[in-house]
């Protein structure tokens, strides 16, 4: 399972497989072992050519995910892997099934009039993954719970700012509908070439939401513990960074995907790296310890 898992972090986000290399061993695994099942259920829902199989690829998933939650997984590695984690870290049923629930938002080609409805569907399909890594990676108070779920739906709004042109490919439409009535951008014509600033302005708009989201998951840093934090700190600085190239190409950022360089990435890792570093004085006042975790975060 773990083998499975870890071809597919280094293949479908080196993002996030440079940034795991951060945390300590055991943490790593977990990380890759709840990576993989995300990474098995999106596929598995993006490779169903009609609408009937994705609905029923979704059923069975929510049925194997139960199933693993129960401790009684298939014989896939994916569930074998999520089944050991969830009952190591006490990982809540609920997160999973929210995950599933956001797929399901996709196969329902749902739109989004207003960011609030966006932020409904980033929270499931992102913010649901910060807070099972909560319990993967421990934290010294439940308040960090808020800040894990932000930082996922930050990273959330930038994929979806980077995969403008994409989304538009496969028919999907994820920036607000609201805001692309007010730039008098049509729903299906967002690629147009006279639409390209409009469209930009929107994203741009976007971002600025992402950027509030971003400050308050890197507020709970201080509850992780030391690599864990570090982990965190740097995945935050590369996707950042992937909204930040989005805005300085302006309308041609989707002439071709935005990518983080080896260089940006690099200086991702040396400022998320001092970024820890500073809060340094504030763990040696108050050393880091890990407290069970007991409620389970809701989306408001």
């Amino acid at each position: 399972a773990l083998t499975e898992c870890r071809k597919m972090i280094e293949v479908g986000s080196k993002s996030f497989s440079l940034a795991a290399k951060l945390f300590q061993p055991e943490t790593r695994d977990a990380a890759f072992f709840l990576y993989g099942w995300c990474r098995y259920c999106d596929d598995q829902i993006d490779r169903a050519k009609n609408l009937r199989l994705q609905e029923e690829r979704v059923k069975d998933l929510r049925r194997e995910t139960d199933q693993a939650f129960d401790g009684n997984p298939s014989d896939n590695p994916v569930f074998i892997a999520m089944a050991h984690i969830a009952k190591q870290y006490r990982i809540p049923r609920h997160y999973a099934l929210e995950l599933i629930e956001g797929m399901t938002m996709d196969v329902r080609r749902e739109a989004y009039w207003t960011i609030d409805e966006l932020r409904l569907y980033c929270y499931r399909v992102a913010g649901t993954v910060g807070l099972m890594m909560s319990h993967v990676m421990g934290v010294s108070d439940p308040r960090a719970l808020r800040h894990a779920a932000d930082l996922g739906s930050a990273m959330q709004l930038t994929n979806i700012a980077r995969d403008v042109r994409e989304d538009a490919e496969m028919g999907r439409v994820y920036l607000p509908l609201l805001w692309l009535d007010e730039a008098q951008v049509p729903e299906g014509q967002i690629m147009q070439p006279r639409h390209r600033e409009a469209v930009a302005g929107v994203v741009k708009r976007m971002l600025a939401e992402a950027d509030k989201y971003y400050a308050s998951g890197l507020q709970g840093l201080h509850f992780l513990p030391w690599r864990a934090a570090l982990a965190v700190s740097v995945a935050a600085e590369v996707y950042s960074k992937i909204g930040r190239l989005v805005l300085a190409r302006g309308e041609a950022a989707w002439d071709s995907r935005t990518v983080v360089s080896p260089w940006g990435k690099a200086v991702a890792v040396v400022r998320g790296s001092l970024r820890v570093l500073m809060g340094i004085p504030q763990r040696m006042w108050r050393p880091w310890q890990r407290v069970e975790i007991q409620q389970i975060w809701r989306h408001a």
